[in-house]
């Protein structure tokens, strides 16, 4: 049996969890999470804990359980305490500025590259090099994350761009480098 799916989810205090066939609903103090889910696992609710259990041994539905116990995992975790990422803008002349709801960046192009956030996401600028994405599903704030660290990834013999932080860039030596 997966080791992931076996393990109970339990539901802290003030989440809600409705569950109606394979569509399940969560709901806390960041937010609300629904997803609709393979009928291949059959997910339950008893006394405050969720659980999930699988039809069969077959490879895809045992790949299903470890994988549906996760996401509601992540959708519970999502509506108590929410998740973020941080991204710093590196680069002489580089910079973010809030933007309404958005976000725009200047980072080398000939114009600002404007950036719109998904539903259930919100931005926080801190100074001009360093954006902070916050939200309550999992999914949707680590694919701004990436979409926005797509507009100018880090250069690898400068250093330049936008990266996450602590994220750690192995710069190449440029054409002299390879004398020394």
């Amino acid at each position: 049996m997966s080791r992931t799916g076996r393990k109970p989810v339990v539901i802290p205090q003030g989440v809600q969890a409705d569950i109606a066939g394979a569509q399940v609903k969560i709901k806390g103090p960041k937010g609300e999470l629904s997803r609709t889910f393979d009928p291949l696992v059959k997910v339950t609710s008893l006394n405050g804990v969720i659980t999930v259990e699988r039809a069969n041994d077959e490879k895809k539905t045992k790949a299903l359980h470890g994988l549906t116990r996760a996401l509601i995992n992540n959708m519970v975790v999502g509506v108590t305490e929410g998740y973020s990422k941080t991204l710093d803008i590196v680069g002489v002349g580089y910079r973010v500025a809030a933007l309404g709801k958005g976000i725009t960046l200047q980072v080398g192009k000939s114009h600002p590259v404007i950036v719109e956030p998904l539903p259930g996401v919100t931005f926080q600028v801190e100074g001009q090099n360093r954006i902070h994405i916050r939200g309550a599903n999992k999914e949707h704030v680590g694919l701004q994350a990436a979409n926005i660290r797509k507009v100018r990834p880090p250069d690898l013999y400068k250093g330049k761009g936008i990266r996450y932080a602590g994220e750690v860039v192995r710069l190449k030596p440029g054409k002299g480098g390879k004398k020394a």
